[in-house]
Protein backbone atom coordinates (compact mmCIF):
# COMPACT_ATOMS: atom_id res chain seq x y z
CA UNK A 1 0.00 0.00 0.00
CA UNK A 2 1.35 3.34 -1.19
CA UNK A 3 1.99 6.13 1.57
CA UNK A 4 -0.01 9.07 0.59
CA UNK A 5 2.21 12.20 0.45
CA UNK A 6 1.76 16.05 1.11
CA UNK A 7 1.95 17.73 -1.78
CA UNK A 8 4.89 20.17 -1.07
CA UNK A 9 4.61 24.18 -2.39
CA UNK A 10 8.05 26.09 -2.21
CA UNK A 11 8.06 29.67 -1.29
CA UNK A 12 9.63 30.67 -4.37
CA UNK A 13 6.79 29.22 -6.40
CA UNK A 14 4.37 31.06 -4.71
CA UNK A 15 6.69 34.96 -4.07
CA UNK A 16 6.60 34.28 -7.66
CA UNK A 17 2.52 33.45 -8.42
CA UNK A 18 2.19 36.65 -6.22
CA UNK A 19 4.70 38.75 -8.10
CA UNK A 20 6.91 39.36 -4.97
CA UNK A 21 10.66 39.17 -5.13
CA UNK A 22 12.72 36.79 -3.33
CA UNK A 23 15.33 39.43 -2.11
CA UNK A 24 12.38 41.93 -1.14
CA UNK A 25 10.40 38.73 1.04
CA UNK A 26 13.82 37.87 2.90
CA UNK A 27 14.72 41.75 3.11
CA UNK A 28 11.10 42.10 5.15
CA UNK A 29 11.57 38.89 7.21
CA UNK A 30 14.91 40.30 8.86
CA UNK A 31 13.92 44.21 9.32
CA UNK A 32 13.39 44.79 12.70
CA UNK A 33 10.09 46.94 13.55
CA UNK A 34 10.84 51.11 13.57
CA UNK A 35 10.52 52.57 16.85
CA UNK A 36 7.06 54.36 15.43
CA UNK A 37 5.91 50.83 15.06
CA UNK A 38 7.06 49.38 18.70
CA UNK A 39 5.25 52.64 20.02
CA UNK A 40 2.25 52.09 18.16
CA UNK A 41 2.32 48.57 19.42
CA UNK A 42 2.69 49.64 23.07
CA UNK A 43 -0.16 52.26 22.91
CA UNK A 44 -2.22 50.03 21.28
CA UNK A 45 -2.28 46.89 24.07
CA UNK A 46 -2.03 50.48 26.54
CA UNK A 47 -5.19 51.43 24.71
CA UNK A 48 -6.68 47.86 24.90
CA UNK A 49 -6.07 47.02 28.78
CA UNK A 50 -8.31 50.80 29.67
CA UNK A 51 -10.85 49.74 27.33
CA UNK A 52 -11.18 46.51 29.13
CA UNK A 53 -10.59 48.25 33.28
CA UNK A 54 -13.72 50.48 32.10
CA UNK A 55 -15.81 47.15 31.19
CA UNK A 56 -15.61 48.33 27.39
CA UNK A 57 -17.46 51.24 28.22
CA UNK A 58 -14.67 53.60 26.90
CA UNK A 59 -14.68 55.44 24.12
CA UNK A 60 -12.04 57.49 22.51
CA UNK A 61 -12.59 60.70 24.25
CA UNK A 62 -11.91 58.39 27.43
CA UNK A 63 -9.20 56.49 26.82
CA UNK A 64 -7.48 59.84 24.77
CA UNK A 65 -7.86 62.06 28.18
CA UNK A 66 -6.61 59.06 30.39
CA UNK A 67 -3.74 58.40 28.10
CA UNK A 68 -2.66 62.07 28.23
CA UNK A 69 -3.18 62.38 31.92
CA UNK A 70 -0.56 59.47 32.03
CA UNK A 71 2.31 61.33 29.78
CA UNK A 72 1.54 60.46 26.34
CA UNK A 73 1.07 62.70 23.32
CA UNK A 74 -1.76 61.41 21.29
CA UNK A 75 -4.24 62.77 19.70
CA UNK A 76 -8.35 61.50 19.90
CA UNK A 77 -8.47 60.70 16.34
CA UNK A 78 -5.13 58.67 16.72
CA UNK A 79 -6.71 56.54 19.63
CA UNK A 80 -10.00 56.15 17.68
CA UNK A 81 -7.80 54.94 14.85
CA UNK A 82 -6.44 52.42 16.60
CA UNK A 83 -9.31 51.53 18.33
CA UNK A 84 -11.00 50.70 15.07
CA UNK A 85 -7.84 48.48 14.08
CA UNK A 86 -8.40 46.43 17.01
CA UNK A 87 -11.92 46.02 16.62
CA UNK A 88 -12.69 47.87 20.00
CA UNK A 89 -15.34 50.24 20.52
CA UNK A 90 -17.91 51.35 23.18
CA UNK A 91 -19.85 49.14 24.32
CA UNK A 92 -23.32 51.01 24.52
CA UNK A 93 -27.06 48.98 24.09
CA UNK A 94 -30.00 51.14 23.56
CA UNK A 95 -32.36 50.36 26.58
CA UNK A 96 -35.77 50.01 26.71
CA UNK A 97 -38.28 53.02 25.93
CA UNK A 98 -39.49 54.80 29.03
CA UNK A 99 -43.02 55.03 30.28
CA UNK A 100 -44.55 58.12 32.36
CA UNK A 101 -46.95 57.97 35.53
CA UNK A 102 -48.94 60.61 35.13
CA UNK A 103 -50.39 61.87 38.48
CA UNK A 104 -52.47 64.24 39.41
CA UNK A 105 -49.64 67.36 40.03
CA UNK A 106 -49.86 70.52 42.36
CA UNK A 107 -49.79 73.32 40.25
CA UNK A 108 -48.41 75.05 43.47
CA UNK A 109 -45.20 73.20 43.04
CA UNK A 110 -42.08 75.33 42.06
CA UNK A 111 -38.61 74.73 39.73
CA UNK A 112 -36.17 76.49 41.96
CA UNK A 113 -33.72 74.50 40.72
CA UNK A 114 -34.24 76.15 37.07
CA UNK A 115 -31.44 74.04 35.39
CA UNK A 116 -28.78 75.40 37.18
CA UNK A 117 -26.42 71.91 37.22
CA UNK A 118 -23.39 73.38 38.08
CA UNK A 119 -23.60 74.09 42.24
CA UNK A 120 -20.50 75.48 43.62
CA UNK A 121 -20.41 73.08 46.65
CA UNK A 122 -21.34 69.52 47.50
CA UNK A 123 -24.74 68.92 49.43
CA UNK A 124 -26.20 72.03 47.91
CA UNK A 125 -28.36 70.38 44.98
CA UNK A 126 -29.39 66.80 45.25
CA UNK A 127 -31.57 65.52 42.30
CA UNK A 128 -33.40 62.63 42.23
CA UNK A 129 -35.65 60.02 40.08
CA UNK A 130 -37.40 56.44 39.44
CA UNK A 131 -36.14 54.45 36.44
CA UNK A 132 -37.56 50.74 35.69
CA UNK A 133 -35.20 47.62 35.11
CA UNK A 134 -36.73 44.78 32.89
CA UNK A 135 -35.74 41.18 34.45
CA UNK A 136 -37.17 37.95 33.81
CA UNK A 137 -39.21 37.85 36.80
CA UNK A 138 -40.63 41.29 36.24
CA UNK A 139 -39.89 44.86 36.14
CA UNK A 140 -38.06 46.03 39.71
CA UNK A 141 -37.15 49.83 40.30
CA UNK A 142 -34.41 52.13 40.75
CA UNK A 143 -34.68 55.49 43.01
CA UNK A 144 -31.27 57.22 42.63
CA UNK A 145 -30.15 60.55 44.38
CA UNK A 146 -27.17 62.65 42.79
CA UNK A 147 -25.38 65.13 43.99
CA UNK A 148 -25.10 67.30 41.60
CA UNK A 149 -21.64 69.33 42.41
CA UNK A 150 -19.98 65.87 41.41
CA UNK A 151 -22.63 63.95 39.80
CA UNK A 152 -21.74 61.23 42.59
CA UNK A 153 -24.96 58.95 43.49
CA UNK A 154 -25.10 59.42 47.01
CA UNK A 155 -28.13 57.06 47.87
CA UNK A 156 -29.89 54.10 46.10
CA UNK A 157 -32.60 51.98 46.69
CA UNK A 158 -33.74 48.97 44.29
CA UNK A 159 -37.49 47.65 44.96
CA UNK A 160 -40.48 45.81 43.16
CA UNK A 161 -42.71 48.29 43.82
CA UNK A 162 -43.26 52.36 42.99
CA UNK A 163 -44.38 52.76 47.06
CA UNK A 164 -43.14 55.79 48.33
CA UNK A 165 -41.20 54.08 51.41
CA UNK A 166 -38.60 52.44 48.69
CA UNK A 167 -38.26 56.56 47.90
CA UNK A 168 -37.44 57.35 50.97
CA UNK A 169 -35.21 54.70 51.96
CA UNK A 170 -33.05 56.31 48.99
CA UNK A 171 -33.36 60.00 50.87
CA UNK A 172 -32.40 58.18 54.51
CA UNK A 173 -29.23 56.17 52.76
CA UNK A 174 -28.28 59.62 50.95
CA UNK A 175 -28.64 61.81 54.38
CA UNK A 176 -26.75 58.82 56.14
CA UNK A 177 -23.61 59.49 53.80
CA UNK A 178 -23.86 62.82 53.33
CA UNK A 179 -24.66 63.96 56.93
CA UNK A 180 -25.61 67.68 55.63
CA UNK A 181 -25.55 70.63 57.55
CA UNK A 182 -26.68 73.21 55.48
CA UNK A 183 -30.20 73.60 53.57
CA UNK A 184 -30.43 71.34 50.28
CA UNK A 185 -31.95 72.18 46.81
CA UNK A 186 -33.93 68.52 46.40
CA UNK A 187 -35.05 68.26 42.72
CA UNK A 188 -37.51 65.62 41.57
CA UNK A 189 -39.78 65.52 38.51
CA UNK A 190 -43.70 65.60 40.03
CA UNK A 191 -44.00 61.58 40.57
CA UNK A 192 -46.63 60.75 43.35
CA UNK A 193 -44.08 59.66 45.54
CA UNK A 194 -42.16 62.96 45.21
CA UNK A 195 -45.57 64.92 46.78
CA UNK A 196 -46.09 62.00 48.88
CA UNK A 197 -46.67 63.01 52.83
CA UNK A 198 -44.00 60.26 53.72
CA UNK A 199 -41.29 61.82 51.20
CA UNK A 200 -41.98 65.57 52.78
CA UNK A 201 -41.40 64.36 56.41
CA UNK A 202 -37.94 62.39 55.02
CA UNK A 203 -36.95 65.72 53.42
CA UNK A 204 -38.29 68.71 55.98
CA UNK A 205 -37.65 72.39 55.31
CA UNK A 206 -35.70 72.58 58.02
CA UNK A 207 -32.90 70.70 55.92
CA UNK A 208 -34.36 70.42 52.60
CA UNK A 209 -35.84 73.72 50.14
CA UNK A 210 -38.17 71.17 48.00
CA UNK A 211 -38.12 71.53 43.48
CA UNK A 212 -39.82 69.74 40.68
CA UNK A 213 -39.26 69.98 37.31
CA UNK A 214 -42.08 71.38 35.25
CA UNK A 215 -45.13 69.34 34.39
CA UNK A 216 -44.18 66.91 31.47
CA UNK A 217 -40.56 68.07 30.96
CA UNK A 218 -37.74 65.77 31.67
CA UNK A 219 -34.86 68.16 30.70
CA UNK A 220 -35.63 69.81 34.06
CA UNK A 221 -33.99 66.81 35.87
CA UNK A 222 -31.84 65.78 32.91
CA UNK A 223 -28.92 64.90 35.02
CA UNK A 224 -30.19 62.31 36.70
CA UNK A 225 -32.21 61.28 33.93
CA UNK A 226 -29.27 60.92 32.14
CA UNK A 227 -27.67 58.72 34.76
CA UNK A 228 -30.98 56.66 34.34
CA UNK A 229 -29.84 55.96 30.86
CA UNK A 230 -26.42 55.40 31.03
CA UNK A 231 -26.48 52.86 33.57
CA UNK A 232 -28.61 50.78 31.24
CA UNK A 233 -26.92 51.72 28.31
CA UNK A 234 -23.42 51.04 29.48
CA UNK A 235 -24.10 47.82 32.01
CA UNK A 236 -27.31 46.19 32.45
CA UNK A 237 -28.63 46.28 28.62
CA UNK A 238 -25.75 43.77 29.00
CA UNK A 239 -27.24 41.19 30.49
CA UNK A 240 -30.58 39.29 30.79
CA UNK A 241 -31.18 40.04 34.19
CA UNK A 242 -32.86 37.31 36.23
CA UNK A 243 -34.72 38.59 39.05
CA UNK A 244 -34.59 41.78 41.81
CA UNK A 245 -31.13 39.94 43.71
CA UNK A 246 -29.73 39.81 40.22
CA UNK A 247 -30.44 43.25 39.42
CA UNK A 248 -28.93 44.61 43.11
CA UNK A 249 -25.94 42.60 42.57
CA UNK A 250 -24.91 44.82 38.71
CA UNK A 251 -26.49 48.11 40.35
CA UNK A 252 -24.29 47.95 43.39
CA UNK A 253 -20.89 46.95 41.00
CA UNK A 254 -21.71 49.48 38.24
CA UNK A 255 -22.61 52.37 40.95
CA UNK A 256 -20.13 51.36 44.07
CA UNK A 257 -17.19 49.95 42.48
CA UNK A 258 -17.23 51.57 39.10
CA UNK A 259 -19.30 55.15 38.27
CA UNK A 260 -18.35 56.48 42.07
CA UNK A 261 -15.08 55.51 42.52
CA UNK A 262 -13.36 54.75 38.43
CA UNK A 263 -15.56 56.56 35.78
CA UNK A 264 -14.05 59.71 34.65
CA UNK A 265 -16.66 62.04 34.12
CA UNK A 266 -15.92 65.45 31.43
CA UNK A 267 -18.33 67.34 33.78
CA UNK A 268 -15.56 66.32 37.10
CA UNK A 269 -12.33 67.50 34.33
CA UNK A 270 -12.25 63.67 33.56
CA UNK A 271 -12.02 62.52 37.30
CA UNK A 272 -13.96 60.40 38.96
CA UNK A 273 -16.72 61.78 41.13
CA UNK A 274 -15.02 60.30 44.27
CA UNK A 275 -11.49 62.05 43.00
CA UNK A 276 -12.96 65.06 41.86
CA UNK A 277 -14.62 65.84 45.61
CA UNK A 278 -11.20 65.08 46.96
CA UNK A 279 -9.85 67.33 45.19
CA UNK A 280 -11.86 70.30 45.26
CA UNK A 281 -11.74 69.50 49.16
CA UNK A 282 -7.90 70.51 49.51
Amino acid sequence: MQASRERKISVNSVLKLLGVSSSGYYSWLKRTPSNQEIRKQKLKAEITEIYNESHQIYGAPKITSILQSRGHVITEKTVGNYMREEGIRAIWVSPYIRTTIDPDFDKKLKNILSRDFSPKAPNTVWVTDITYIHTISGFVYLTSVMDLFSRKIVGWQLSESLSAEHVIKAIEKAKANRKISNPVIIHSDRGCQFVSKGYLEATPAAHFIHSYSNKGNPWDNACIESFHALIKREWLNRYVIKNARHAHELIFEYIEAFYNTVRIHEHCGMKSPYDFEKATAC
